[in-house]
């Protein structure tokens, strides 16, 4: 045998090593016995080797010359999509060019290969002909409503909100809350501008040009146009804390008057920070939990009300220093709010110190919050007899409802008030928990089952995130910062008002409601002594029909004597 026979003799590969095995069968007619005991196969294996490739099931050899899918081709076509597409012409008509010349492809497949080298699409092309000269829409008070106009609005589906705002006296609560106005917008329409832009979820004041250019938008507010994202950016740095703090006094009394939330049920406080993108910031350094480090962000800071689960409080102007006393602010705040002292306060045992723990006892606001586990006290628990511990039994979903619990009357440093201590363990953790109040009184099953529920208000910061993008900072400036946490609470405010009138969408999030019913189309016609907003029929539409929004007539304010009305396409 010549050098290199072994190659045939000795196949190494499975495929080579069944094409030997068959031409030794077949052209040097062995026995199958013979085959199977030289190539490593079984007399059966042979056999059906063989009848396969008698019905043509075998294939050892293909053609190497490209079809008409083959890569030579595939490259060519890529090439001339890109080439056609140099020249600026759209998925469809590289479709339709190529198709012509001979290579029929669609325009899913052009779109696939320009999306695989980073190309975006073009931007929808005006019919043929000259371009319509429009005229620039300004943005100022309407002087006289053009009545019988008709106007296509692309976001008709925040009128949905009107209601709400009208039912607040959004233009009162500006207006008491002495923000700056300018010669050609007031307070009311600058701000009522920055509340639609939170509403639409836009994360910056940048994204606000589709609602300007919508030119049935404008009307929500009395206003020819909405303004532009400069005189936007610049009217939220002229905003001052004090105009802020006003305004949610107002907001948090209104909403009491309404019934949207009344305190009844205690509130639970935390921070959130909102981290910058930006470098050379006067920002301090806080810890990010999505990031899981510390870095230049904006502390923000909070409260939430436990029974409605709706947020009632903002301050993103804090620093280090000022954040122990924040839980002060808030009880101040809520005084002048209610005229009374807040309910049970529930924090986590970071959001202050002890020294403030002190002046919460001594003003009589009962508080909740955990206490860090020393190792003394962690030995003082653990030398407990048995008998020391309670168990209960505690009504809640999940796992750890047996909870046991060892409570007692202790002083902490830096505390002159007693304080009772609550430790609770079988609850899933190594350690037990300890849980530390000024309320003597409240079963301590009741006040650990309370502290699990201050959960809610991450769970509230989550929708705020995503409902209004909370977390979109593009300013380096907390008072700009706290201006949108301001517009972030009062828009969640307007969005429940809205649940609340439909029903099983009560408790529904910013970000569902939006999806179901604001992010819709429709037009807008002006009438003599209303307004009408014919929206879309979309999936969700019967729900506002059922919910009985085709008889409102809801007088807007602003409106100079209009009222609102809807329209929705029949059934």
């Amino acid at each position: 045998m010549r050098s290199g026979g072994e190659y045939f003799s000795e196949p190494a590969e499975a495929a080579q090593r069944r094409y030997e095995a068959l031409r030794y069968y077949f052209v040097e007619e062995a026995r199958a016995e013979q085959v199977a005991a030289r190539f490593g196969y079984s007399p059966a294996t042979v056999h059906q080797l063989a009848a396969e490739l008698r019905a043509g099931r075998t294939s050892f050899f293909r053609s190497t010359k490209p079809g008409p899918k083959g890569p030579r081709k595939t490259r060519t076509v890529r090439d001339r999509v890109l080439v056609l597409r140099a020249e600026d012409q759209s998925v469809t008509e590289i479709a339709n060019a190529l198709t012509a010349q001979g290579s029929p492809v669609s325009a899913q497949t052009v779109w696939a290969i320009l999306k695989s080298e980073g190309l975006e699409r073009l931007e929808r092309r005006r019919p043929a002909g000259p371009a319509p000269r429009l005229e620039p829409a300004k943005a100022k008070a309407i002087g006289h409503w053009p009545t019988g106009a008709r106007y296509d609005c692309d976001h008709a589906g925040l009128y949905l909100l009107l209601p709400a705002m009208a039912e607040l006296g959004l233009d009162t609560l500006v207006g008491a809350a002495h923000y700056p106005g300018t010669t050609v917008l007031s307070a009311f329409h600058s701000l009522g501008s920055l509340l639609m832009l939170k509403c639409s979820r836009r994360g910056r004041v940048a994204n606000a040009f589709p609602l300007g250019a919508d030119p049935g938008l404008g009307l929500a507010l009395g206003l020819a146009a909405l303004p532009k994202a400069t005189h936007l950016t610049s009217y939220s740095y002229r905003v001052r804390r004090a105009s802020n703090v006003a305004l949610l006094e107002s907001l948090g009394r209104r909403c009491r008057e309404v019934n949207l939330y009344n305190g009844h049920g205690g509130f639970n406080l935390d921070f959130h920070t909102i981290r910058h993108h930006g470098e050379q910031v006067p920002l301090e350094e806080h810890y990010v939990v999505s990031r899981s480090q510390r870095t230049r962000s904006v502390l923000t800071f909070f409260a939430q009300d436990h029974a409605s689960t709706e947020m009632v409080y903002a301050n993103a102007d804090l620093t280090k220093a000022e954040q122990a006393r924040e839980v002060i602010a808030f009880a101040e705040y809520w005084q002048r709010v209610a005229g009374a002292a807040p309910g049970l306060l529930v924090f986590d045992s970071k959001l202050t110190t002890y020294p403030v723990l002190d002046e919460l006892a001594a003003r009589g606001i009962t508080f909740l919050t955990l206490r860090q586990r020393g190792p003394k006290v962690l030995e003082a628990l653990a030398a407990l007899p048995a008998c020391a511990w309670r168990t209960h039994n505690v009504k809640r979903a999940g796992r750890y409802r047996h909870p046991q619990i060892h409570e007692e009357v202790i002083h902490l440093k830096g505390i002159d008030h007693p304080l009772r201590q609550i430790a609770i363990r079988n609850i899933g953790h190594d350690q037990p928990t300890l849980l530390i109040t000024n309320d003597l009184t409240t079963p301590a099953k009741d006040l650990f089952t309370r502290y699990a529920e201050r959960m809610i208000i991450e769970n509230e910061l989550d929708a705020n995130i995503s409902g209004f993008h909370l977390n979109a900072l593009s300013s380096g400036l907390p008072l700009n910062v706290d201006l949108d946490t301001t517009l972030t609470v009062l828009a969640g405010n307007c969005y429940r008002l809205l649940a609340r009138k439909l029903p099983r969408y009560e408790l529904a999030t910013p970000d569902r409601l939006w999806r179901h019913f604001l992010d819709n189309t429709g037009t807008v016609t002006v009438a003599e002594d209303h307004v009408r907003v014919n929206l879309a029929l979309r999936t969700y539409t019967p729900v506002l029909i059922d919910a009985g929004f085709p008889e409102l007539d809801i007088p807007i304010p602003w409106w100079g004597g209009r009222s609102l009305r809807f329209g929705f396409p029949p059934r």
